[in-house]
């Protein structure tokens, strides 16, 4: 194995900035610091004007496989990932066969074993039905516990009252929720289809999918997670009102409740529907300039503690349909990273605080074992970004196996350079180095 010495870069990390060299042995961090003396073969890389960071951590991808292949796949989707700077994923049971057995978990986990390019963990489903597969669920090397609130792809909904009771009340585990009320949304979906008929514009997907419809399940949820002590994760919250019902008085380590946002909900608006249409369509939808700028005020105050992706690719095919019939959800992972940096280069975040929502908290919340963070004794699981290196987003660079993206066009002044996986440069100004060294996430639980 090739061991590195990553030299002169900016290493941010546990809320500082400073220059200093990250020794890299046999796949772990060694030590950091300066004048680092070496008795061993080593790779210099040289970091100078750019930024080290511990990898990102996406706590939400739906990376397709196994039984929707065709929109992405678990080599394929993790390959763009690495590319973005994603060492590490959690992706989510509404593949099909949906992952609702110990069973199909399982196979998933070995489809990912020689294919992943990032390290991975796959959550189990919930439906109103598999209480005891759930119960069944390891601690250990499963990232927890995903139960749909609101119908999305794969129609896993889990809608009986007293189910979703017994599942808080019986398992220690991270329950992370999609959250949306399923009888506002097709109330307002009634109110659409008699005004436009089939002919529904994108620009109404915030109106029937509606605060109302995200504030009342997002309400529901949080009640019934302080009722029955359950440890609850809220994923993609989309509005400004949803942000109330998180705290930021509470130390991370031992909150309860926490909170998501995703970088779509961060950059786009309901402003954007015109040029995007369905393109942007997701599940919560994007919504209004008011509750971006809500968002990034919980963000920054710390009511919300993760961003993440929810990349979740279709065929531009599949997207080109009408509203009714396109999916939602769209492939971010690739550029989710560089579009952080674009807000940190205007002034709305800090990279400290980049750092920690992308990479520290995700480790925390989830337990992660040795991941996270730039420590020795941790994976060395690495990015470094060039703040100065412009480039724009276009069909040639894409990676993603569907092959489009919302940010087509979007010219961004940094890029992710380097990514290392476990010690292993798997990216390099470009070009992947095609190893697939991800290793199944593990959890101190």
């Amino acid at each position: 194995m090739i061991n590195y010495l990553i030299k002169n870069g900016k290493i941010v990390n546990q809320g500082s900035i400073e220059q200093a060299d990250i020794l890299v042995k046999d796949g772990i961090i060694e030590c950091i610091g300066n004048q680092i003396e070496v008795d061993f073969p080593v790779e210099i890389i040289d970091a100078q004007g750019k930024f080290v960071l511990p990898g990102m951590i996406d706590d939400q991808v739906h990376f397709r496989e196994p039984g929707l292949t065709h929109k992405g796949d678990i080599a394929s989707e993790s390959r763009a990932a690495i590319a973005g700077g994603i060492t590490s994923f959690i992706e989510q049971p509404n593949t099909i066969p949906n992952a609702v057995t110990q069973e199909l978990l399982e196979q998933k986990y070995s489809l990912a074993l020689n294919n992943s390019y990032a390290n991975y963990s796959f959550m189990m489903g919930g439906t109103n039905d598999n209480l005891q597969e759930v119960l069944k669920t390891n601690p250990r090397n499963v990232a927890g516990i995903k139960l749909f609130l609101g119908s999305s792809t794969g129609n896993m909904l889990v809608d009986d009252p007293n189910v979703l009771e017994q599942i808080f009340s019986s398992t220690s585990m991270l329950i992370a929720v999609h959250a949306e009320d399923e009888t506002t949304i097709k109330n307002n979906l009634a109110i659409y289809l008699k005004q436009y008929g089939d002919d529904i514009p994108a620009e109404a997907h915030p109106k029937i999918r509606s605060e109302q419809a995200c504030y009342l399940s997002s309400s529901k949820v949080v009640a019934l997670a302080k009722k029955t002590g359950a440890r609850l994760h809220v994923f993609h919250v989309s509005t400004l009102k949803e942000t109330e019902l998180f705290d930021n008085t509470i130390a991370l380590k031992d909150k309860k409740i926490t909170a998501e946002v995703c970088v779509h909900h961060l950059w786009f608006t309901d402003q954007d529907y015109q040029d995007k249409g369905n393109l942007i369509k997701w599940n919560p939808a994007v919504k209004s300039l008011k509750d971006r700028e809500g968002l990034w005020k919980a963000l920054i105050e710390d009511k919300i503690d993760v961003i993440a992706t929810d990349h979740a690719p279709h065929t531009l095919e599949e997207k080109s349909k009408s509203y009714l019939e396109a999916p939602s959800g769209g492939p971010l992972v690739q550029h989710a990273l560089i579009c952080l940096f674009e807000n940190y280069k205007n002034g709305r975040i800090s990279l400290e605080k980049l750092v920690e929502k992308t990479a520290h908290n995700p480790a925390i919340i989830f337990k992660i074992e040795k991941r996270g963070f730039l420590k020795p004794g941790y994976f060395a699981d690495i990015v470094i970004v060039d703040p100065d290196k412009q480039w724009t987003v276009d069909k040639s660079n894409l990676l993603y196996k569907c092959a489009w993206s919302p940010f087509e066009g979007q010219t961004f002044s940094s890029a992710v350079t380097h990514t290392f996986v476990n010690g292993t440069l798997v990216y390099d100004n470009g070009k992947i180095l095609e190893q697939r060294k991800g290793q199944r996430l593990l959890f101190e639980r």
